[in-house]
């Protein structure tokens, strides 16, 4: 089953060339895949760094998008580009580590097209752990669902799941929009452990 693989990236100039070193390594593990690297309106040197790292390998596809308009924007032009069975997306800056999106391939292609499956962090400090909690108890309370973790990635789902995607949050609300999608339409939530990583480069966008 061929994956699409979407990573938006927003001033991450610095971390491109380690990214593209993990993603490398990953590819032979993967049955068929593409990777869409979307430079979403960066200020600095991103673009080119991923003009020239990637333009030799077939795998890789860049959209570029000249001006900012939130990561769900960059994450859903990825989608409408997207040509596999199966959707993952996560971010560039490594904190997820790009093995992650290996394992959850291989769990994703043996569950049924009602299932979204999603990382669940681990190793995180102490205050992001409270605050990702709290979080999650206000939208649950709201959406009348169980969610936790709502913004760890990776995140992956069957191309059919895509019909449910309509005009979705410009912004970080793309998660947690994709997730109440999936609860209000059937789909069931499934999660796997993932390491949370120290960011090697650069400073966190932020998610809350």
């Amino acid at each position: 089953m061929k994956l699409s693989l979407i990573i938006p990236c927003y001033n991450e100039e610095q971390n491109i060339k380690k990214l593209i070193e993990k993603l490398n390594s990953i590819i032979p593990k993967i049955d068929d895949c593409e990777i869409i690297l979307i430079n979403n309106g960066s200020q600095d040197n991103t673009y080119y760094e991923l003009k020239t790292l990637c333009s030799h390998h077939s795998k890789y596809k860049i959209i570029n998008i000249e001006k900012n308009y939130g990561y769900g924007n960059g994450i859903y032009e990825g989608i409408k580009f997207s040509s596999g069975d199966i959707i993952a997306w996560t971010h560039a800056d490594l904190q997820t580590d790009p093995e992650d999106i290996v394992t959850g391939y291989n769990l994703i292609k043996n569950e049924s097209n009602k299932v979204i499956l999603k990382g669940k962090r681990k190793n995180r400090s102490i205050v992001d752990v409270i605050f990702t909690n709290l979080m999650s108890k206000v939208v649950n309370l709201y959406s009348k669902s169980n969610l936790s973790d709502i913004n760890a990635q990776p995140k992956f789902f069957h191309r059919h799941f895509v019909e449910y995607i309509n005009n979705p949050p410009k912004d970080f609300n793309l998660d947690l929009y994709t997730l109440i999608k999936a609860i209000r339409n059937g789909y069931e939530i499934k999660e796997f452990p993932v390491f949370f990583h120290n960011r090697y480069y650069g400073v966190s966008k932020g998610g809350g």
